[in-house]
Order: C-alpha cells, then sequence, then structure tokens
C-alpha cells in the first residue's frame, strides 16, 4: 500500500489536486491495495480553489501518515505561501519516498530548498521565474515532465496526470496503467520530453480567417507541398504578401511553422504506431529518411530510431 499525500492550502488549482487523485484512485480501484489516497491542509480546514471550489482535506499536515508520494499542487496560492507550509515542506519532503509537484507547485518545493541541484519543470509561464528566483535549480522549460531520482516535477495541469500515469506504470506495469487511462480516456502517457505547447499553441494564431485556415490546413495534410508560393495560393495572396503577413500574425515564418508542425506529426508517429521511417517521412513530408533525420539531429538531437527507442511505450506483456 502506497500512501499519497496531497497537500492543499488556499487558491490551489483544483485540477492540479484532482487530476492526480483521479489516476491514484483508479489504479487503486483496478489493483486493490495499491494505493491510499489522503488530502491534508496546514489546520485541517477547508480550502478554497482557484476556480472558487471548495475542498475539504481528510486532516491536517501534522496528522498526515507518513507519505510514500508527497504531492504538491499549484495554483495563484503558490505566489505568497504561508511560511508554515514552506516550513513543513522542508522537514518532510526529505522523508517522502517519491516528492511530485504539478504546475506551480514546483515553486513550493524550490523555496523549501527540495530542488537544488536538481533539474525540474513547471508551467511554462513560470519557468523564468523559477530559474530567476532558484538559480541552483536546473530549470527545463520544455518537458511536460522531469524526473530526477525521486523528485519529480510537471508542467500545466494536465501533465499532471501524465507524471501520475507514468508513475502507477512504474510501481504497478503498463497494463494497469493502461486501465486508468482508458478509464479517464486520455492517453496511457506522454513521453515526459514532449514539449508543452504544440506546434499550433507555439505560434500565435492569425487574425485573419484566410491565414488561419492556412495554419489548419498545414496542420492536417503535413504531407502535402507546403512551400510559401502553394500556401500563399491557398490564401490567395502574392508569396511575399503572404510570408510577410503570415510572420506578423504568428510570429514565426511559415517555413518555420511547417517544420514544427511535421516534426510534431513525426515524433507522434514514432511514438504510437510501429510505421517505419521511411514511411512516415513520406507522411511528413520530408520525402526521404535522410532529411527526416537530419531535421531530428537539428531539433532534438537524435535520429528518429533513436528517439522511438527512447520515448516509444513499451509493448504490453
Amino acid at each position: 500500500m502506497r500512501t499519497v499525500v496531497v497537500v492543499l492550502f488556499d487558491a490551489v488549482q483544483s485540477l492540479d489536486v484532482t487530476g492526480p487523485a483521479e489516476v491514484f484512485a483508479g489504479a487503486e480501484t483496478c489493483r486493490p491495495g495499491s494505493y491510499r489516497v489522503r488530502t491534508a491542509s496546514l489546520d485541517g480546514a477547508p480550502v478554497r480553489t482557484s476556480s472558487g471550489l471548495a475542498l475539504v482535506p481528510d486532516g491536517t499536515l501534522a496528522e498526515a501518515p507518513a507519505p510514500h508520494t508527497l504531492l504538491v499542487p499549484g495554483g495563484r496560492g503558490t505566489r505568497r505561501p504561508d511560511p508554515r507550509l514552506t516550513d513543513w515542506l522542508r522537514e518532510h519532503g526529505p522523508r517522502a519516498d517519491r516528492l511530485v509537484s504539478v504546475c506551480t507547485g514546483a515553486l513550493l518545493l524550490a523555496r523549501a530548498g527540495l530542488l537544488d541541484g536538481r533539474r525540474a519543470t513547471t508551467h511554462w509561464a513560470y519557468c523564468d521565474t523559477l530559474a530567476r528566483e532558484h538559480p541552483a535549480v536546473r530549470v527545463e522549460s520544455d518537458p511536460i515532465y522531469v524526473r530526477d531520482g525521486r523528485v519529480s516535477t510537471s508542467a500545466g495541469v494536465t501533465s499532471g496526470i501524465d507524471l501520475a500515469l507514468a508513475l502507477v506504470e512504474e510501481d504497478l506495469g503498463r497494463e494497469a496503467a493502461l486501465t486508468v487511462a482508458r478509464h479517464l480516456v486520455v492517453f496511457l502517457r506522454r513521453p515526459g520530453n514532449q514539449a508543452q505547447f504544440s506546434a499550433q499553441l507555439a505560434a500565435q494564431t492569425a487574425r485573419r480567417e484566410p491565414l488561419r485556415e492556412v495554419q489548419q490546413w498545414i496542420t492536417e495534410h503535413p504531407g502535402e507541398d507546403l512551400c510559401v508560393e502553394s500556401l500563399a495560393a491557398r490564401a490567395r495572396l502574392s508569396p511575399r504578401h503572404f510570408a510577410r503577413a503570415f510572420q506578423s500574425e504568428t510570429g514565426v515564418t511559415p517555413g518555420r511553422y511547417v517544420d514544427r508542425v511535421r516534426l510534431e506529426h513525426a515524433r507522434r508517429l514514432l511514438e504510437d504506431t510501429a510505421d517505419g521511417v521511411a514511411e512516415i517521412s513520406r507522411a511528413c513530408g520530408y520525402g526521404t529518411p535522410e532529411a527526416m533525420r537530419r531535421a531530428f539531429v537539428r531539433a532534438l538531437g537524435a535520429a528518429p530510431a533513436e528517439y522511438r527507442r527512447r520515448f516509444r511505450p513499451a509493448p504490453a506483456h
């Protein structure tokens, strides 16, 4: 039985709490005796989440059972935390077998000195803050979660579910994690290195409808001819006008946007399918495996075959 203690405080992000809690509770349903989830606040009083929901803890932090997994969620309440909470984390964090944060919960761990000398991440909007205020932490702004020994940190709210599923898979095996993921109607596991931004989110959405339609076309047809001339014709603009307007409204050049979409699509196919590299290179518009290999090495530092070896989930037995 692994006890999971979730720390509650006012202005906590509710999904940071309930997302991972549902994963561990689902695993307990699947494999009884695996997890016991308990919530605790400083004084045992109900807390008001950032969305206005009230959460009633099981008890006080002082009375909380010794955790196997101590989970610290994020939310607006991490900006000016009660000093007693930081003190409690500083004392009890090192005692947990596993220390986990979701979103800006990493800021609380950092204030308690629990991330010093470690790799960590948080919500993309607060990575600079984490790095600036805690220079002893090696901040990685891109991944959805980072695991460094017994300490795991994750990005925005849904990444807490990804991390919790990865921990369940580690504890109970892929089949148990897959059962939980199916029940929650989510992917079994996004690799931790996966970027917090999709290509579409990383770029701004164009204001003008023809440019927005071109962005959507690129996303849905990465294997098509996506040269500037072809895209400009689709937008009914001259190539020069199109390129200038696209960059002005999205913040990236058309070529850079196409590169991001193709890379993201290729990564997804490598992670989720058994298709060969040659087939994937054609489907993603690279044309040849060598062109795709160069793009992967340039952006990720690994060739497609190595990327698949590292990040494709192991097959179920």
